[in-house]
C-alpha cells in the first residue's frame, strides 16, 4: 500500500508523562479542521510514546528539516522508554507555551496539541489533537518518507 500513498512527511511528535519524555517519527498524519483548528497523528499501540500520549492527553507536532534525517530516521527506530532521545540525538529540546510537553526548537514550525479524541485503527491509534498555538519558525525543505528508510525531499 506505502507504494500508492506515499510519500508522506516525516514528523517528530514530542511528549512527556510523569517525567518521562520521548520523541517518536511519524508519517501518518493529517489537519482534520479549520475550526476548532485540529490534526491527528497515527500512534502503533505497541510503540512507547503512544502510552505517553494515551496518559499525558497532549504532544507537539514538529515540522523538520530534511538536513536532519539522521536524527529524525533515529528517532523512529529507537524506543525511548530506555534512550534519551534528545541527548542521544544533540535535538534541543524548549518547553511548550501551553501544554506540559517538550518541543524541539530545530523545528521548521510546530503544533502544540491537545488531545481531544482517541479513534482505535486496528494496531494504530489515531489522536485527534487540537492545535492550542503554532508556530513557523523559518521555511526549509522536509523529509519525506517513500517507504521503509527511504527517504526524499521537495525540488525547492
Amino acid at each position: 500500500m506505502a507504494s500508492i500513498t506515499n510519500p508522506n512527511q516525516a514528523i517528530l511528535v514530542a511528549t512527556r508523562h510523569n517525567k518521562k519524555e520521548s520523541i517518536i517519527t511519524i508519517c501518518w498524519h493529517m489537519r482534520t479542521s479549520f475550526r476548532p483548528e485540529l490534526f491527528a497523528i497515527s500512534v502503533g499501540k505497541k510503540r512507547f510514546s503512544y502510552g505517553l500520549i494515551k496518559n499525558s492527553k497532549c504532544f507537539s507536532v514538529n515540522f523538520m528539516p530534511f538536513n536532519l534525517e539522521k536524527e529524525i530516521i533515529y528517532c523512529g527506530t529507537h524506543s525511548g522508554k530506555n534512550v534519551d532521545k534528545f541527548k542521544e540525538t544533540g535535538l534541543t529540546k524548549e518547553e511548550c507555551s501551553k501544554i506540559d510537553c517538550p518541543r524541539i526548537k530545530e523545528a521548521l514550525g510546530y503544533f502544540e496539541c491537545k488531545v481531544v479524541k482517541k479513534i482505535i485503527t486496528g494496531d494504530h491509534v489515531i489522536f485527534v489533537g487540537e492545535v492550542l498555538t503554532s508556530k513557523l519558525n523559518k521555511k526549509g525543505k522536509r523529509l519525506f518518507q517513500v517507504e521503509g528508510l527511504k527517504f526524499t525531499t521537495t525540488l525547492n
